[in-house]
């Protein structure tokens, strides 16, 4: 489909979980905006301390390659293999890490058995009611050992018209966000809160933000900022990025980030 492997034909342009049609405009986004980019330097901290020499990394729900452009440029020898269920975000993808091998398929439904050394979903898990069977598919598919790393949308109190429109299913606590991994058959390594030093100016934004019928039909208004602000908001979250990377843990922020180890 679209010279990529199919493995799920029948979903690869369903919107269920996410509008096709946004890839676009969020490729256009990432580069340049705050989160993205401490997202990716958080995903890179985390893989670097837990699994600093991976042969072979699989990304879940590639989206249009940005995340795995920064593991490509870390990780230069690694195998690298990112997964979609919407075909449209490969072809984004594919000119970001021409190097890697890319397929549509379901999270749900991953063809591996003890094969990746590492395997990554970015906010991904929001978006799946079946969130527990793609925990099962992700532990199957990793080699004894192999470690998960997940980031999601923290606390289901943050709930607003933002994550409708983003098709999120749930917002997640630490608590249950452990547990399902953990029922999954994981070991828990590490885990903790993301832009937690932003979390007030995040409820300010979703409570008293934007309103108009253009900001309501747009799944990333929210990230949509200007560029004073958008360098004020990367500033922060460099301190942020530097506490975490010294060991400090935060309890609370507008997401959750978890490392864990497949038992050998």
């Amino acid at each position: 489909m679209n010279g990529f492997p199919a493995l799920a034909a029948e979903s690869a342009n369903s919107g269920e979980g996410f509008h096709p049609d946004y890839f676009e405009q969020l490729a256009g986004l990432e580069t340049g905006n705050f989160w993205f980019q401490s997202r990716n330097a958080l995903i890179l901290l985390l893989l670097k301390k837990h699994a600093p020499a991976p042969a072979s990394f699989m990304e879940i729900g590639c989206g249009t390659g940005f995340v795995l452009s920064g593991i490509a440029s870390a990780f230069p020898s690694a195998a690298l293999a990112g997964a979609e269920i919407y075909s449209a975000g490969l072809e984004y993808a594919a000119r970001r890490v021409p190097g890697a091998q890319f397929m549509q398929m379901d999270a749900r439904n991953i063809p591996f058995e003890s094969h990746f050394d590492a395997l990554g979903a970015f906010d991904v898990l929001e978006h799946i009611e079946e969130d527990t069977v793609a925990l099962w598919q992700m532990f199957a598919a990793l080699k004894p050992g192999g470690i998960l790393l997940l980031t999601v949308p923290q606390h289901p109190r943050l709930w607003s018209s933002q994550d409708e429109r983003a098709c999120h299913v749930r917002r997640y606590t630490a608590t249950e966000l452990k547990q399902k991994v953990a029922s999954a058959g994981f070991e828990i390594v590490d885990n903790g809160s993301f832009v937690a030093l932003l979390l007030p100016v995040m409820w300010l934004s979703r409570r008293f933000g934007k309103t108009g019928k253009e900001s309501h039909q747009d799944p990333m208004a929210e990230l949509r900022i200007g560029r004073i602000a958008n360098l004020i908001l990367s500033a922060i979250m460099s301190v942020e990025l530097l506490l975490t990377r010294v060991g400090v843990r935060f309890a609370v922020g507008g997401s959750l980030f978890l490392v864990a180890r497949k038992r050998a």
